[in-house]
């Protein structure tokens, strides 16, 4: 029974694209372009997986800016297929990522801030609960909001993002009937 209901799933990754478009957004008031290990992390791996980043910035936690570069890494000339932010995704008063985004979003995906809650508490244990990781789709590009520890974006691309990627974006690249 358990490879029946694979298989369609199996399908779809065997028909998705093997490289996508990405861009890499932090949002921070404390680190810089210097310090940003994170989005160094996100743009390495998601590179070393056979995607081209083509899009990389650096803002401070306002939704404003958030949400300009959500708009900005979805059209021209950059029209990225994944748009992953790190930072702001916490309950600290300037943590406005999740807020920022939300409100920009055509549909949420709860599964995966579910998932990635689900992992992180079995590597961080009950702190886990505190984050806001958020997914969803943006005009047909991908958005995933991460904590901004290096710790947290790897845990999420490795277990949650880049196994599905190709996936998501296949089905974001279909044709409306």
């Amino acid at each position: 029974m358990a490879g029946r209901s694979s298989k369609p799933a199996r399908q779809h990754r065997e028909h998705a694209p093997k490289s996508v478009r990405c861009a890499v957004l932090t949002v921070s008031d404390t680190r810089t372009l210097a310090t940003d290990e994170t989005g160094r992390i996100l743009r390495l791996r998601l590179q070393r997986a056979g995607h081209k980043v083509v899009y990389y910035d650096y803002v401070p936690d306002l939704v404003r800016e958030v949400r300009y570069c959500v708009r900005e890494a979805h059209g021209p000339p950059y029209r990225c297929d994944l748009l992953v932010i790190n930072g702001g995704t916490g309950i600290a008063p300037r943590d406005v990522t999740v807020e920022a985004v939300r409100g920009l979003l055509d549909k949420e995906l709860p599964g995966f801030g579910e998932l990635f809650r689900q992992v992180s508490y079995r590597e961080i244990g009950s702190a886990a609960w505190l984050s806001r990781a958020l997914a969803g789709t943006y005009r047909g590009m991908l958005v995933v909001c991460l904590p901004g520890s290096p710790e947290a974006a790897i845990l999420a691309l490795e277990k949650l993002l880049l196994p599905e990627l190709g996936h998501a974006v296949g089905l974001l690249r279909r044709k409306p009937a």
